[in-house]
This record gives structure tokens, C-alpha cells and sequence, in this order.
């Protein structure tokens, strides 16, 4: 293995794990705390769109404790006492505002909501999910401010690194607009994140490991992997039931081998924070894995980088690198 990499990232682990990097930045464990502030997305109300992404649920990623009938202040001392007995060692947290587009209201209204969650012991800092087209510089300019006392996160839902896809799946933005909005978030100075989906309709595997060059060379924090997952009630539930052969729904063995392909060719300084998605059974058209657990998919992938001896960035050229 190589030790370089591993002295770097401060862990034993053949990839940028999410977890040394919060060590690196807190000295120790730090648990995200999702929230439902009750924003809204211009996909969904006519702003650039209706009915929202054609894979979009967001129910099935909320905790039960996440509900905007309830306070800030009441998911997060929820959130945290779910979390203080499934992780005992965790003492800080961030509250992260994760449903819909977290940076969809007036800044006004945005500060208040941030500094809210802000303001309860424990909390450490902020982790806003939002669309790329939802950023401007006033935005950028008070995260700027808030991070000069606390930690302070973007993730961006990208997706996708191409438009032809990104259009597929009614997105409402292009790549060009996510690399835009990564470019000023660093540009703030601000940790940045990505979400990214491999199995969207009409792309090939072929496409998706070129996307890791692409992701690369961002000015990224973190990035987060998704299989994709057919959720029930969505556009892109019918569009599976009609157009089954446009879909590639990764079997298990086969996911992890492609991951860690992926993984050797993306930069090793980005963080990785998940390898797949994970989400009740009850949300899912069946798949053959939908069942397991992300740990168990996680053990799995590091049996097999450490099987094939390989590890984040093995392959990975940096631009200037390439011909």
C-alpha cells in the first residue's frame, strides 16, 4: 500500500475517509444531525420546474426525528439523543439541512434558520444541502462570516457530469452550473461536497469511470456515491417500468469492483464520505442488495481494495500530468 497516502489522510484506510477528516478538523468524532427546515425547491414549485427530479424522495432519506412540523431546536436535541446511543463516543454536532434546497429563501431568512440551529449546545457547526443553481455571492459572503466562529459545509446535488443525463432526469441545470458553483464556494474559502448517482439512465460504465477525472480536478471537499435506487412514486419509477433497458441497476459485486475502480482514478485529496446510498426497503422497487446495510457494503469494498491491493487515487494524473 501506499504509505504516502495513508500518513496523509491520518487513518489506515485505503481511501480519504470522511471520519479521519473530521478527526483532522476536531480532534474527534463529529455526528451530522439532519434537519427539515421546511424549504422548498424551484423544481418542485414552478420556479424552474413541478414534480421535481424524476429520481427525487426525500422522504426516504429522512430520519424519523426529522419532520418540519417540529422546531430546529427539537430535531437536533432528537437527532442527538438517537445518535448518543448508537454512537456513544459522539460529543459534537453539525446540523445538517439536508431535504429540498436549503438555500432557497431570503437571506434574512436564511441567517436566522442557520444561527438557530447554531445556538444549541453541542452544535458545531452547519452542513447546508442545496442545488448548484441556488448560489450567489451574498449567500457565500454570510457562510463566509458564519464560518469565522463555526464549521461551515456546502453539498451540492450534482449528480451527474453530463448535461444529456442531468436533462434526462428533469434536473433543471447543467454541469456548467455545478462547476460554476463549486469554483465561487471554494473561492468563499468554504469546504464543499457533491453528490453524484452512478446508474442514471443512457450512461454507460465507461462514462461514469471518465466522470472521475472530471470530479477530480473540482475544487472539492467531499464527495458522496449513490447507486442508483428506483424509488417508488417517482417519475423515474414509471420511466424504469417502461424503459427497463435504459437503466444499469448495479448488482452488489459488481457495484463494489466498479467503486473501487472509481475510487483508483479519483484525486486522493478529495474526501469520501460514502461509497453507496442506503434507505428503508419500503421506499424501493425491488433490488437484488436493497437490504443490506451501509456498513456491510463499506466492509465489503475495503475487503476488496485490500484484496487487489489498491487504493484511492492509484491511477489518478492530475491534469497538468496528462497529455
Amino acid at each position: 500500500m501506499n504509505r504516502a497516502n495513508t500518513f496523509l489522510w491520518g487513518n489506515q484506510r485505503r481511501f480519504n475517509s470522511y471520519g479521519a477528516y473530521f478527526s483532522r478538523q476536531f480532534g474527534g468524532r463529529v455526528q451530522k444531525i439532519s434537519i427539515d427546515a421546511g424549504f422548498s425547491c424551484p423544481n418542485r414549485d414552478g420556479t424552474i420546474g413541478t414534480g421535481g427530479c424524476s429520481f427525487c424522495s426525500n422522504a426516504a432519506f429522512n430520519p424519523s426525528y426529522c419532520c418540519p412540523d417540529k422546531s430546529i431546536r427539537q430535531q437536533i436535541e432528537e437527532g442527538i439523543a438517537f445518535h448518543q446511543k448508537r454512537y456513544r463516543c459522539a460529543s459534537r454536532y453539525l446540523a445538517y439541512f439536508q431535504p429540498y434546497s436549503n438555500t432557497y429563501k431570503p437571506l434574512d431568512e436564511l441567517e436566522r434558520t442557520y444561527r438557530e440551529a447554531l445556538d444549541i449546545q453541542g452544535v458545531v457547526g452547519i452542513v447546508i444541502g442545496t442545488r448548484p443553481d441556488l448560489i450567489n455571492d451574498d449567500i457565500l459572503l454570510l457562510l463566509n462570516e458564519i464560518q469565522k466562529r463555526h464549521y461551515v459545509m456546502i453539498e451540492y446535488g450534482v449528480e451527474s457530469v453530463y448535461d444529456t443525463t442531468l436533462q434526462r432526469v428533469h434536473r433543471g441545470h447543467d454541469f456548467a452550473t455545478a462547476r460554476q458553483a463549486i469554483s465561487d464556494t471554494a473561492t468563499y474559502g468554504l469546504p464543499c461536497g457533491a453528490h453524484f448517482i452512478f446508474g442514471l439512465p443512457g450512461e454507460s460504465k465507461a462514462m461514469m469511470l471518465r466522470a472521475a477525472g472530471i470530479i477530480s480536478e473540482l475544487p472539492l471537499t467531499t464527495v458522496k456515491f449513490h447507486q442508483l435506487q428506483i424509488f417508488k412514486d417517482t417519475l423515474m419509477a414509471e420511466e424504469y417500468v417502461s424503459h427497463a433497458n435504459d437503466f444499469h441497476l448495479f448488482g452488489l459485486d459488481e457495484y463494489i469492483d466498479f467503486v473501487v475502480d472509481f475510487a483508483e482514478r479519483l484525486n486522493p485529496a478529495i474526501v469520501i464520505e460514502r461509497f453507496a446510498g442506503e434507505v428503508p426497503p419500503r421506499f424501493l422497487i425491488s433490488e437484488p442488495w436493497m437490504n443490506l446495510r451501509y456498513d456491510e457494503v463499506l466492509h465489503r469494498i475495503e475487503q476488496r481494495m485490500e484484496a487487489r491491493d489498491t487504493f484511492q487515487g492509484k491511477h489518478y494524473q492530475p491534469t497538468s500530468c496528462k497529455e
